[in-house]
């Protein structure tokens, strides 16, 4: 049984992206519950690197290990290198995300490619790849109930559309259906296969939403619980989908957006 002080004592994960902002977050979050990282980057490599230091320094295990999830066999490696490092793999969070915005008539077909390379289909490759790697893991050696557990890192937008970011969107779309279809097929051999959802959360991927007085205001506007969210707050989610305590959950998407996709416009009767 887990215990409650290191839900995730045992568990070797790979968290992408997970050099800046949310991905960061959940990396260290994980780490301190007990859980060996691998701290993935595609470009900020002295990030990544600070964020090991910092979870060795407080007795943890972490390696960081660079690849472009829209890679095949960049993600192959970057499983090789932390199936090496520590053992095992027990958990994927496929978090790696990016935006290119623009209305339709001026968005590029290289911003749509690299959108949906990135938020949809890394996250295709990493989950393909994690499951296989459960499959071949021993029964009797599982830290946990479960045979192995993905999480992807969807958004409020897999269900709230959003003009001026139609490649976006459509990837948190695919990332839904991803993430039901796959738990739906893998449930059987004890694989668990969740999305988290976050809503406005203070990162850098949106910085010019919430970093004005007169911006900020704007944006609470949209959420009814009445503050921005913080990384932390997504990261703590994920320990927990992660955990044997939410052994009984799979293919669902736990909203973390203090009430973004409850559509606040309809609050006085639309």
């Amino acid at each position: 049984m887990q215990s409650t002080n290191a839900p995730l004592a045992g568990h070797a994960a790979i968290v992408t992206g997970a050099s800046s902002g949310i991905g960061l977050s959940v990396a260290e979050a994980i780490a301190d519950a007990g859980a060996a990282v691998a701290v993935n980057y595609h470009s900020h490599a002295e990030a990544a690197e600070a964020l090991v230091s910092r979870i060795q320094a407080k007795g943890g295990r972490a390696l960081a290990v660079q690849a472009d999830v829209a890679e095949e066999a960049e993600v192959v490696r970057m499983f090789d290198e932390a199936a090496a490092a520590f053992g095992r793999i027990d958990l994927l969070v496929a978090n790696s995300g990016v935006q290119k915005d623009a209305a339709i008539a001026e968005m590029s077909l290289e911003d749509w490619n690299t959108v949906i390379g990135i938020n949809l289909t890394g996250q295709f490759l990493c989950a393909r790849e994690a499951v296989k790697r459960f499959r071949a893991q021993p029964e009797q050696d599982r830290p946990a109930r479960s045979a192995g557990a993905i999480i992807t890192m969807s958004s409020v937008h897999e269900i709230i559309p959003w003009a001026g970011h139609i490649n976006y969107a459509s990837a948190k779309g695919g990332v839904r259906m991803l993430t039901r279809s796959l738990a739906q097929e893998v449930a059987a051999e004890g694989i668990r296969v969740n999305a988290v959802a976050p809503g406005a959360i203070r990162t850098p991927i949106n910085k010019e939403a919430w970093d004005s007085q007169e911006a900020l205001e704007k944006l609470l506007r949209l959420i009814p619980y009445g503050r921005i969210g913080e990384p932390e707050d997504v990261a703590r989610a994920v320990v927990w989908l992660a955990s044997d305590a939410a052994d009984y959950v799979t293919g669902t998407t736990l909203f973390v957006d203090g009430g973004m996709s409850l559509y606040p416009e309809f609050r006085d009767n639309g």
